[in-house]
């Protein structure tokens, strides 16, 4: 079992001393990858369901910053050198595939293959409004989305004809250091497990027990064979509110039986007046040691 921690890029490890600490707590206490979030605004009165918590409601306020997850894992970078760096997850539909295309290639070849694109369709009508992106068909918009990114890194002159990206004789450098790029799908709905099984490498349900897990995750073998490809070559990251209980190791045996190969502590954890590096430590006792080998 790996260890990522969620919610990176927020709370006082938005700040750059904060990413200096984090990332040498990480490092140093077997936590294998660091996730992001993001939001591009903050609608100061929106009706979109924020679906992570009864309230409906995102955690905190306006005022708590979310820096740009790319510039973010960017500055990372450069004070790591094993973690992996992903995006859970970018509003990938918000995006410019072009220009993001470009972006992650080339985080990816100044963290020397370290990145991880984990993207979702958004749940915050108001935010693409603000943007002026249409929120209808956001779903296959994101879909052509990832296949115009792969066809701009896998070779030169590429080409692509969708309805929402087309492109024909056109080259993106730096390309990704091992080709591509891992995409990871994020999301708890059927039509995220669909997707996950149809074009990601790996998919991140935001919530679920592990009878909803279990259930999602068939779904994206299925719809992984039924698309010719091999359902257990997309790797599933899950978090189990068991291993902060008295069996850490049950818990991750739990996640390891439905498939699970990474889980996620929310970056919070390291926070308390020990700091970063003494709360890192005293999870990596109790909690990522005992479990890594499951």
């Amino acid at each position: 079992m790996k260890f990522g921690l969620a919610f990176a890029n927020t709370g006082p490890f938005a700040t750059a001393q904060g990413v200096v600490d984090l990332a040498a707590a990480a490092e140093a206490n077997g936590i294998e990858s660091v996730w992001t979030v993001e939001h591009v605004i903050w609608p100061s009165d929106y009706s979109s369901q924020y679906p992570y918590s009864p309230s409906g409601k995102m955690p905190g306020d306006s005022s708590s910053p979310i820096p740009d997850p790319m510039v973010w894992l960017a500055f990372l970078a450069a004070h790591s050198s094993t973690l992996v760096l992903g995006t859970g997850i970018v509003i990938l539909p918000e995006r410019n595939p072009l220009v993001f295309a470009k972006e992650a290639a080339t985080l990816d070849q100044l963290s020397g293959g370290r990145f991880q694109l984990g993207i979702g369709v958004g749940w915050l009508r108001e935010e693409f409004e603000a943007l002026g992106i249409p929120w209808e068909k956001r779903g296959k918009r994101t879909d052509e989305y990832i296949e115009a990114m792969r066809a701009l890194w896998a070779g030169d002159d590429a080409a692509y004809d969708g309805d929402f990206a087309a492109f024909h004789h056109v080259t993106s450098n730096p390309k990704p250091v091992n080709g591509s790029i891992p995409i990871v799908v994020g999301g708890h709905s059927a039509a995220a497990a669909r997707r996950a099984g149809r074009l990601g490498d790996g998919f991140f349900p935001g919530r679920g027990s592990i009878a909803e897990l279990a259930e999602s995750f068939d779904i994206v073998r299925q719809t992984a064979a039924d698309n010719g490809r091999d359902p257990e070559a997309i790797e599933l990251t899950a978090a189990h509110p068991g291993l902060f209980g008295e069996d850490p190791v049950g818990a991750a045996q739990e996640l390891r039986s439905i498939g699970v190969s990474r889980t996620i502590i929310p970056a919070f954890m390291l926070l308390g007046s020990e700091g970063a590096a003494a709360k890192a430590e005293a999870l990596n006792a109790s909690i990522i040691s005992p479990c890594t080998a499951v």
